[in-house]
């Protein structure tokens, strides 16, 4: 990740102990590339009393103890943060790929024809469009360190579901909006589940949770449904991993 000049910003407290920082700009990438450095910087400038910095598509909520340090101080900090992140550069870590295989539709992918009828086009095409492009992790949701990502390009939004399910399992590959996400764990969600992946995305005994971090990169394969179970209980790790005896 690497950030030339930072993108304009806002700052709002966010209640006694918290700030929020938002990149303004009219380019997406570049907010979002804004807010992650200055996530970065904050968490490793050592500053006394703060807690960490929560990035997501064009804020970043920024932690800190109001008994240790003022709001004032943290603004100052954010400052020199967002002026820093020029002489940063490229991030010492290249983003890392998973390969995420899907079983699309059916009971695996039980919206995947409403999104085809929704959007004017095929099943096929549906799944043409999501495994047709790579994924950039923009932040982590809920529940559990949800990858967030910009969706498929397909030619309309897609809507949520009118009644949420309540309980949608882990794995469930899902869209809604302009966005796409899988689900670490079995949670309630409103988006369309359109597939599946058979492979294990959180762990509840390793830190972090989840293997990927924003900027790393996913792609999604299309497998069959019989070799769901061949993948089945395998965690999804990084590319190069898969690679190691």
């Amino acid at each position: 990740m690497s950030v030339l000049t930072a993108a304009p910003t806002e700052i709002y407290e966010s209640g006694d102990s918290a700030l929020r920082v938002v990149a303004i700009s009219e380019n997406s990438e570049d907010n979002w590339l804004t807010v992650h450095g200055l996530a970065d910087w904050l968490e490793n400038c050592g500053a006394e009393g703060l807690y960490g910095a929560v990035p997501t598509y064009d804020s970043v909520l920024v932690e800190f103890d109001p008994i240790m340090v003022s709001a004032r101080q943290i603004r100052a900090f954010v400052k020199l943060g967002l002026l820093e992140l020029g002489r940063i550069g490229e991030s010492a870590q290249a983003p890392r790929q998973f390969d995420v295989p899907v079983v699309y539709g059916g009971e695996y992918g039980p919206d995947l024809e409403r999104v085809a009828e929704h959007q004017g086009i095929s099943v096929d095409d549906v799944i043409g469009l999501h495994t047709g492009k790579t994924y950039t992790v923009r932040c982590l949701g809920a529940p559990a360190g949800s990858p967030m990502m910009d969706g498929p390009a397909f030619p309309k939004p897609v809507p949520r579901l009118k009644d949420p399910r309540l309980a949608v399992p882990a794995g469930a590959v899902s869209v809604a909006g302009r966005q796409a996400v899988i689900a670490p764990a079995m949670a309630p969600g409103g988006w369309c589940v359109i597939g599946q992946t058979p492979l294990s995305v959180l762990n509840i005994r390793r830190e972090p949770l989840v293997p990927y971090k924003p900027g790393d990169i996913l792609k999604f394969r299309q497998i069959p449904a019989d070799e769901f179970c061949r993948f089945a209980g395998l965690e999804l790790v990084p590319l190069e991993m898969e690679l190691l005896p």
